[in-house]
């Protein structure tokens, strides 16, 4: 327990410092503008500041977290254009408010009160598993500065919220670590689970299948070369083929359990996707809202669906940013599964009709763009990495957080 907290209090105390420092200003923000408390408390209004957290997303969670599930394609009367379905609790993965409804019932919290507890546990496990992926590439040291970066990062005003991206985070994290470190079963455990929360983890899936068929590659070609010798550990070549075989094979349970039950309730196969497409407008487009979007900002037209001036901007700055740092994380050569994981990532979120104002919330989860960021800091001296950070703390609280909830749809 010594060394654990040797280990892991500092990314901890730093996360968690820099983090507070954050939300503080967005609640600060949030109470002098007071602008929350004319708006409906579904959409990002509330009695209190702290009410806006569980505003939008954070409304449906907490329905599914009090009444359960519904499922059902009901076209609305007489609708034409992009929205023809009235939405339901249907397009929100389950993990995430079944732990809120867990928290609550055991220590007696209400539904926000359990959500924030869910969330905020769930962001200080994904500092550590960043740190560790992190640390792995670039080094203890560069390690500390990703866990700092991922509190102040686009979008991490999401982070302590009462929504999914902290916990969907914290179990990819962690399942990228467990197969660099080619630990399978916790690896196809972590995506099956992460499949219950987001449906982005398609990449997390994918990503794990390619680097399980290059080890099963690596392990044939030693087989041919040598035979069934023994491993370090003592197993069999040929019986370590089968524990990354049984990760692929439950990696995807979790998804494509949610999927074909929501399928299955609504009598449509396909029916998760037709209620995003008939809904919400969110529909696989292959980017051409995208480039519509960077076509309208570049001239200053707002012609584009849901438009909103001042998020957009961020958002459109985020996504250049991401995709400067995308060849610096290549130049560092990192590991199969992250590269995947951090590709597919950007060309789900890229690809698709949404709000684009989200774009900073939805590229949260490619946190390996952290770590050509952090490799660079490693360098800095403890008081000026501490400087830098708390200084893009106190902007966070506007851009990542206030800017999301009150100025945008988050």
């Amino acid at each position: 327990m010594c060394r654990a907290a040797r280990r892991h209090g500092p990314v901890l105390a730093l996360y968690g410092t820099v983090k507070l420092i954050g939300f503080c200003v967005f609640m600060y923000l949030l109470d002098s503008s007071g602008d929350f408390r004319r708006k409906n408390p579904r959409f990002g209004g509330g009695a209190h500041i702290w009410d806006v957290l569980a505003t939008w997303d954070g409304w449906w969670y907490q329905q599914i977290a009090a009444h359960g599930y519904h499922p059902a394609l009901v076209p609305v009367p007489g609708a034409t254009g992009l929205i023809t379905l009235e939405g339901n609790s249907a397009a929100f993965f389950p993990l995430y408010p079944a732990l809120m409804r867990l928290v609550s019932s055991c220590t007696g919290l209400g539904l926000l009160g359990a959500g924030l507890v869910v969330s905020i546990a769930a962001s200080f496990v994904a500092a550590l598993g960043i740190y560790a992926v992190t640390a792995r590439v670039g080094g203890r040291r560069a390690g500390l500065a990703a866990a700092g970066l991922w509190a102040v990062w686009p979008g991490s005003g999401m982070e302590w919220s009462a929504y999914s991206e902290s916990l969907y985070i914290a179990l990819a994290a962690w399942a990228c670590y467990a197969v660099m470190r080619r630990h399978w079963l916790t690896a196809g455990l972590l995506t099956c689970a992460a499949g219950l929360t987001r449906p982005t983890a398609t990449a997390l899936i994918a990503a794990l299948t390619l680097a399980v068929l290059v080890d099963l590659l690596r392990h044939l070609r030693a087989v041919r070369r040598w035979g069934d010798a023994p491993l370090p550990d003592g197993t069999t070549r040929r019986g370590a083929v089968l524990r990354p075989l049984t990760a692929v094979a439950i990696a995807p349970v979790g998804l494509a359990g949610y999927l074909g039950w929501v399928g299955y309730r609504m009598g449509d196969l396909g029916g998760y996707f037709t209620l995003q497409d008939g809904a919400w407008a969110h529909s696989f487009d292959y980017g051409r809202h995208t480039v519509k979007v960077f076509g309208s900002l570049m001239v200053g037209h707002f012609d584009y669906l849901y438009a909103y001036p001042y998020e957009d901007a961020i958002g459109a700055a985020t996504v250049l940013l991401a995709l400067i740092i995308l060849p610096l994380l290549f130049r560092l050569r990192p590991p199969l599964v992250l590269t995947v994981y951090t590709l597919l990532t950007m060309a789900l979120v890229l690809g698709s009709q949404q709000i684009f104002g989200n774009v900073s919330r939805y590229l949260l989860p490619a946190f390996p763009l952290l770590i050509p960021c952090a490799t660079a800091m490693r360098r800095l001296s403890t008081p000026v990495l501490c400087t830098v950070l708390t200084v893009a703390a106190l902007a966070s609280g506007s851009y990542a957080g206030y800017v999301l909830f009150e100025v945008g749809i988050p």
